[in-house]
């Protein structure tokens, strides 16, 4: 984790950006809960244990300026929260993601389907790709082995559960 914070603190030097004590305490919440896909509130929230000062605009700044210089991704899932995705080292697009419809979970395809696609589409339209993203909404293999577990049972086995 401190070879990640170390690159970050560069990159951003290389930016004409300081690694502020309150831009390391976001970094450090993002970095410890990469697997997740925290909102900005979320970050706050745990910025404050480590950092209780902190204001949430700050964080918010915080957030933005990474984003832009693309350090994190700031990524929507239709449910109108702002969420922030460390950038994958050396990746060169954005990661994709498949949301649970019934429970709301987010998993990670860290592989890129879409090499192909972005060929033909900026050959065909004339369109430099610079990025893209890829959300797939649907039910996770968690809630399909709970609907299938749940057919399985006979009716007088649910009977028995009431």
């Amino acid at each position: 984790m401190e070879n990640r914070l170390d690159r970050i603190k560069k990159h951003l030097h290389s930016q004409r950006y300081k690694l502020t004590p309150q831009r390391e305490a976001t970094v450090m919440v993002l970095l410890e809960h990469e697997e997740d896909h925290l909102s900005a509130e979320d970050v706050y929230l745990l910025v404050k244990d480590k950092a209780p000062e902190i204001g949430l605009a700050t964080v918010y700044r915080t957030l933005e300026l990474l984003a832009e210089l693309k350090i994190v991704d700031k990524i929507n899932f239709g449910d109108g929260v702002s969420r922030f995705d460390l950038r994958k080292e050396g990746a060169a697009h954005f990661h994709h993601h498949l949301v649970c419809i019934e429970c709301g979970a987010v998993d990670e395809i860290e592989d890129d389907l879409l090499g192909d696609v972005e060929k033909v589409v900026e050959r065909e339209y004339d369109f430099k790709i610079m990025d893209h993203r890829l959300t797939f909404h649907g039910i996770c293999y968690r809630c399909k082995a709970k609907h299938e577990a749940e057919e399985d049972q006979t009716p007088k086995e649910i009977q028995n559960q009431v």
